[in-house]
């Protein structure tokens, strides 16, 4: 098995997917869009500082959707993915997904954003495999605040990809080769843990370690910057 592993928001996506799908819940009018919008700021310079409560801004981050319910909530991630998602689907990206695919690795987004938003982002990319943070549901089958599992952040990266090949009956053993793409400092566990790790768009100081190390650094958005 060779495994082609991707972050997602600003990795593939030259977009925080997370963070978009809160500020279009703001234009829906689904929350208090001041109060919102400052949590929102708040949380994300945590997740950029590396000290993100996960449980914490998943009830956040989901409050709204869960409140609206599935079909109200289906509909709205519909036209967010025509609306935001689809304008930043860049065709560099896609060829790099597809280069790893005409390999023959088995392709895996592994990403601290929630399977409710990451989902369809994945099908339109055409990776099959999801690794995201996993919620709950209720009786119904509905999406709750609360997170299933391990959540796919930091060292639970590491933690879910581990239980992910355990599902498949392999273990890190039985790969011969991995490679992880990620601009954050957050992925540093996975990134150390594979054969190959590229820091793609990467922060500042991910681009520092990196080069450090000796790491491929990948500048896929570079028209972005």
């Amino acid at each position: 098995m060779r495994l082609a592993l991707f972050d997602l928001d600003s990795t593939l996506l030259p977009i925080d997917s997370d963070y978009e799908w809160g500020n279009f819940t703001v234009r829906l009018g689904w929350v208090d869009p001041v109060a919102f919008a400052a949590q929102n700021e708040a949380f994300f310079s945590d997740y950029k500082l590396g000290k993100l409560d996960g449980p914490a801004y998943c009830r956040f981050a989901t409050e709204a959707v869960v409140r609206q319910g599935k079909l109200v909530g289906e509909a709205a991630r519909a036209q967010y993915m025509q609306e935001v998602i689809e304008p930043h689907i860049r065709p560099e990206a896609l060829a790099l997904i597809d280069k790893h695919r005409q390999l023959g690795d088995q392709l895996v987004i592994v990403t601290a954003t929630n399977e409710f938003v990451t989902a369809p982002i994945a099908k339109r990319l055409g990776i099959e495999h999801l690794i995201a943070v996993k919620l709950k549901r209720d009786a119904t089958g509905w999406i709750t605040q609360d997170i299933d599992g391990t959540p796919s952040m930091q060292e639970g990266k590491v933690t879910r990809v581990t239980e992910w090949l355990a599902e498949r009956g392999k273990n890190w053993a039985d790969v011969t080769h991995s490679s992880f793409y990620s601009d954050s400092m957050n992925d540093l566990a996975l990134l150390e843990h594979v054969d190959q790790p590229i820091a793609t768009n990467p922060s500042d100081a991910l681009r520092a370690l990196a080069l450090a190390r000796g790491w491929q650094v990948l500048d896929l958005f570079s028209s972005e910057a």
